[in-house]
């Protein structure tokens, strides 16, 4: 399984994403230019030119004719997909963690960080088909979790939203009222930062990794655990396979603690799972520095990972990946 290394990003690499057909892969970087690569070969198509920071987190709306991308520049940004011009900016007033479109594309999700005087927050903004009539207002906007939100993600049917972040726990928000409906159960739970939150193919169940050094799987609609995954390192990132019962954790330790800690090279590989039996499948190694964004293509065929090393490695399983017995 020989990587195609993709190299356009100068500096680590901070979130990944595959469109919905799988053919082609957005990669969103500490460099300010969020680029979009073929699937299949790793050719670069192009970059999208407008942030002034690091870009954390991206989403491509389900025709691929939209990216929209958050960034610490405290916008968040929509993109044409296929020529790269901005479309619109939303400005805030704290740098901007997380993105996601909704199902059917007329709704995002947008996280904001706490800064100075701001909490961190939650907004939810309508996409207007024509973005000429875009307004920046906000439908409705989330508060109180402490410390950043990580990852958002829209629950089934956009009837909820999920959260997560710095304070361990997990969210459950209702999208009309903004009302909180659940969180996870401290106890089970996650006990430090969660980094990574990654829905499954279907939306029934989603994995949340963790610096605890562990990653968890949970049922979209009750937030009830439901399968443990125990790493040696913490958790920067996480995928779930639409195609077997596989899911992939990765991470390492910061670059900065890896040469006081003695770890042989830094444990910086791409850990499968069998996602029901939690036993460890296999791993796949090659990054210089901890691993910071992972994704499945949508075929399940192949995946994607992304460090803090720059570079985008791209694999594509071959034939034994799919008869592994255990």
């Amino acid at each position: 399984m020989r990587p195609i290394l993709l190299k356009g990003h100068e500096r680590p690499l901070t979130f990944l994403k595959y469109n919905r057909e799988g053919d082609l892969l957005f990669s969103c970087a500490k460099d300010n230019t969020p680029t979009v690569w073929f699937a299949d070969n790793g050719e670069r198509l192009g970059t999208y030119r407008g942030h002034n920071g690091a870009v954390w987190c991206c989403d491509v709306s389900r025709d691929s004719t939209r990216l929209i991308t958050g960034c610490a520049d405290t916008t968040a940004k929509i993109w044409n997909v296929q020529n790269g011009s901005l479309l619109y900016t939303f400005q805030f007033e704290a740098p901007v963690r997380a993105v996601e479109f909704s199902l059917g594309d007329k709704l995002a999700v947008i996280t904001s960080d706490p800064f100075i005087e701001q909490v961190s927050a939650i907004h939810v903004k309508r996409i207007e088909s024509d973005l000429s009539e875009q307004s920046a207002d906000s439908v409705i906007t989330l508060k109180g979790p402490q410390g950043r939100i990580n990852r958002v993600v829209w629950g089934p049917l956009n009837k909820t939203i999920i959260s997560a972040g710095e304070d361990a726990i997990i969210r459950m928000w209702d999208t009309e009222t903004g009302k909180l409906l659940k969180e996870s159960d401290k106890e089970t739970g996650h006990q430090k930062t969660i980094t990574s939150l990654s829905k499954s193919a279907d939306g029934s169940h989603f994995i949340t990794g963790s610096s605890d050094k562990s990653s968890k799987l949970w049922d979209t609609r009750t937030l009830t655990l439901m399968k443990t995954y125990k790493v040696e390192a913490p958790v920067n990132a996480c995928a779930i396979s639409p195609l077997l019962d596989h899911v992939v954790i990765g991470g390492g330790q910061e670059a900065m603690s890896v040469t006081t800690t003695g770890h042989r090279a830094g444990k910086f590989e791409a850990k499968f799972y069998h996602k029901i039996l939690e036993e460890e499948i296999g791993g796949v190694k090659g990054h210089f520095g901890p691993i910071n964004a992972l994704a499945f293509n949508p075929d399940g065929r192949s995946f994607s990972s992304g460090g803090e090393d720059g570079y985008v490695r791209l694999h594509h399983f071959d034939s034994d990946y799919f008869n592994i017995k255990l």
